[in-house]
């Protein structure tokens, strides 16, 4: 079913599994879209910033959004982004056909003011089609691009086959508050909104409004967990086990190749991936890195068995 602003829970941007000598590893994707099913998310993100989709050609990226989307039935998000729109229509256009539910689309980082960026995402959703439904994605911290509350009212408004704000300002709390008081002003119609960052502000954001995280993280349970005992009223609950995984969370959320390498390499740990392979250029972690996040894992299994991964 296509995406629409229904969606809510937790979406994982998923990464992409690679064999050491750069080959896309088939049976850790696998893997991977089973144990996502397993832990109780609703919905995947393929081919984003995390999923490395840069270094894949076209033939790849469709290749990994063909067998992810033949393996589940929950709704796949396949990030689009590219420098031209001639690209950006190619693919989203061929894994539409494959049965995805949506595209993700984030801005260059060559705009500058308000109406550069409005522009592009008209023209961004007219080389898509009216018929796809896409996710906005808002990450001033990696891109560079500033979206004011208003602007994105604006984006919004113009393209009506925007059905999903990825949220990742930092910070962002007041950002929510106010986009979902245009919503109850009828200012703006309603759209949902998940947050990205690795989940780093979850726990506030959660109880600002937003539908749930579309974000990465090693331990999605976790992610699962805080949306559903915040929707349940169990606040405490939710924060306390938020911040057990806010240490690991954190180191896990370093910027670049690093932030990835960690992830990778918890991944391979709980048997998901093969290999903790990127694709060059890449980062590997060093042994007093891996060592730091053994003991992130130690002291989180404390409290989280889910952390509690065979030696």
């Amino acid at each position: 079913m296509p995406l629409t602003s229904d969606i809510r829970g937790v979406v994982p941007i998923a990464p992409t599994p690679f064999h050491p000598d750069g080959r896309i590893d088939e049976t850790s994707l696998d893997r991977m879209v089973d144990y996502f099913e397993g832990v109780g998310v609703d919905g995947l993100t393929i081919l984003g910033q995390l999923g490395e989709a840069g270094k894949l050609d076209h033939a790849e990226g469709t290749a990994v959004a063909r067998r992810v989307i033949g393996r589940t039935r929950l709704p796949v998000i396949v990030g689009v982004t590219a420098p031209g729109f001639a690209a950006m229509r190619s693919l989203a256009r061929d894994v539409m056909e494959m049965g995805a539910a949506g595209v993700m689309i984030a801005p260059p980082n060559t705009l500058r003011t308000d109406d550069q960026v409005a522009a592009y995402f008209r023209n961004a959703a007219e080389a898509i089609g009216p018929d796809v439904p896409f996710v906005l994605q808002d990450y001033p911290l990696t891109f560079s691009v500033a979206m004011t509350p208003a602007l994105i009212r604006r984006i919004v408004t113009e393209n009506p086959s925007c059905v999903m704000l990825k949220h990742e300002d930092w910070p962002g709390l007041e950002k929510i508050t106010t986009l979902r008081g245009y919503e109850r002003d009828g200012s703006m119609r309603r759209i949902a909104i998940l947050v990205g960052n690795g989940g780093l502000f979850l726990d506030f954001e959660a109880e600002r409004g937003v539908d749930g995280a579309n974000t990465g993280y090693a331990f999605p349970e976790m992610l699962v967990d805080v949306v559903r005992l915040t929707r349940e009223g169990r606040r405490d609950e939710a924060h306390d086990l938020f911040d057990a995984h806010l240490p690991y969370l954190r180191y896990e959320q370093q910027q670049g190749p690093l932030g990835l390498a960690v992830r990778k390499y918890v991944f391979k740990r709980r048997g998901i991936f093969a290999s903790d392979a990127q694709r060059k250029p890449s980062q590997n972690l060093t042994p007093q890195a891996t060592e730091e996040v053994e003991y992130l894992l130690a002291r989180l299994a404390r409290t989280d068995p889910r952390a509690r991964l065979p030696g």
